[in-house]
């Protein structure tokens, strides 16, 4: 092979593109590995449905959390508060506001997203204020849509899916409104995986 077939760094155009097609591969069919046992999500297996347990320690109830408002839950809790500090335990409980559903009496009226942004792996907020409604990203300003958990402005938001959409948990409620958050099935066909996303 002549030196002008090899790039500046001694790599020949032969082996750079068998490069870019095992990289090709490699996104082709990342929405299909189960990246739950690589990513730092706990085991399905041993999760059990608990309580939906706010900051000040009272268990949320559909009757009295209000309509667009927003906290951070911990899931799954340990009894190790060091480990309950961690932000891929971190999730946003949020009531949607009125126009998109969250006067409903039912757990349809909630959502609860992973905080751990699908770009960079900072922390993103809920805004509530009229003309916002959304979750932001204060490092690189990617936007969630607050009814799905999609990313729709931001390098957020040009990741190819399942990377575009928050991990998400279900609910449940008793007679009395209390709710209880339902065991999850972490993977992007379910309820996503934290830090990497789901389908929508």
């Amino acid at each position: 092979m002549s030196e002008q077939e090899k790039g500046p760094g001694g790599m020949s155009r032969r082996d750079f593109l068998k490069l870019m097609g095992a990289a090709g591969t490699s996104v082709a069919f990342a929405p299909f590995v189960p990246w739950g046992k690589f990513m730092p999500n706990p085991s399905s297996v041993t999760l059990t449905k608990v309580p939906v347990i706010l900051p000040d320690g009272t268990q949320a109830n559909l009757n009295t959390f209000p309509v667009n408002h927003a906290e951070v839950i911990t899931y799954p809790e340990t009894a190790d508060e060091v480990l309950n500090e961690e932000a891929f335990r971190k999730w946003q409980f949020i009531r949607l506001p009125e126009k998109f559903g969250g006067g409903r009496k039912d757990v349809s009226s909630f959502r609860a997203y992973s905080m751990v942004c699908l770009h960079l792996w900072c922390l993103w907020k809920y805004w509530p204020d009229e003309g916002r409604m959304r979750g932001e990203c204060p490092c690189h300003g990617s936007m969630y849509d607050v009814k799905t958990g999609t990313a729709f402005i931001g390098p957020a938001s040009v990741q190819s899916a399942p990377s575009n959409t928050l991990a998400q948990l279900n609910f449940e409620a008793d007679s009395d409104g209390f709710m209880f958050i339902s065991p999850p099935t972490w993977g992007v066909n379910a309820n996503g995986v934290v830090g990497y996303g789901r389908f929508a």
